[in-house]
């Protein structure tokens, strides 16, 4: 399978209609996942598959994980950045509604090894630490970071974003102090006046206002943070 590579129309197509089969379980997860595989023709590939059914109940995020894992797809697009994997939501999965997202073929290495060993990757880590910020994303381990054949690196799991309350919680922290690039924070920049009516549509009034709030905080205090207390990481690392 190759490189999910943009506009996506191939995996779009494949991961919105595409007729789904069960290929294994997601034994590791805290929520119950899936890979699937995705027919439509001759047109063939995986994916993931997170129903609703198999969440865990969280005190500080509704049910529905699905509509976050989305959003963070659609508005990496309209960033233009291509951190997260195409995704869809399915309301005919074998276990009903639910996220789909194209898997990513990697060799399983993930970030903490790639921080070491590849500082050709640390500009895209910088836009992945920009993004998680962003969103406010509350699940980057390490093991949330892949990397492809061709060196691209790409986030995933993002069920756990747009809080409106502040819970970044992330590995990503190498860059602390540094000041962000002005061709980030240009991305960035539009989204203080408003958010893409396909983002919007997936989060409640006071998550959109939230993320329009940590844009225009990018934009004006444009220096990766530092971490505060062990609350800013997430557990397991891994």
């Amino acid at each position: 399978m190759t490189a999910p590579t943009p506009p996506f129309s191939r995996e779009l197509d494949l991961l919105a209609n595409g007729e789904l089969g069960i290929v294994a379980q997601l034994v590791e997860s805290s929520n119950i996942g899936f890979v699937l595989d995705a027919t439509c023709g001759e047109e063939y590939g995986w994916a993931v598959y997170k129903p609703e059914t198999g969440e865990r109940p969280l005190h500080d995020f509704p049910p529905g994980l699905h509509a976050r894992e989305e959003a963070a797809f659609l508005l990496s697009g309209y960033l233009g950045w291509r951190i997260v994997p195409p995704t869809v939501t399915r309301y005919d999965g074998p276990f009903g509604v639910g996220s789909l997202q194209w898997y990513v073929e990697n060799d399983g290495m993930h970030y903490f090894p790639l921080l070491e060993t590849r500082p050709d990757l640390h500009e895209q880590f910088r836009r992945m630490a920009v993004f998680d910020i962003l969103t406010n994303n509350t699940d980057r381990k390490s093991g949330h970071v892949l990397l492809d054949a061709d060196d691209h690196v790409w986030g995933i799991d993002h069920g756990l974003c747009f809080s409106a309350g502040p819970k970044l919680r992330t590995v990503i922290w190498d860059f602390a102090g540094e000041e962000i690039d002005g061709s980030l924070l240009a991305a960035v920049e539009p989204l203080m006046r408003e958010v893409p009516d396909d983002v919007a549509a997936l989060l409640d009034a006071e998550e959109v206002e939230a993320l329009r709030r940590r844009a225009s905080r990018l934009v004006r205090l444009p220096y990766f943070p530092h971490p505060r207390s062990h609350y800013h990481y997430p557990w397991p690392l891994i």
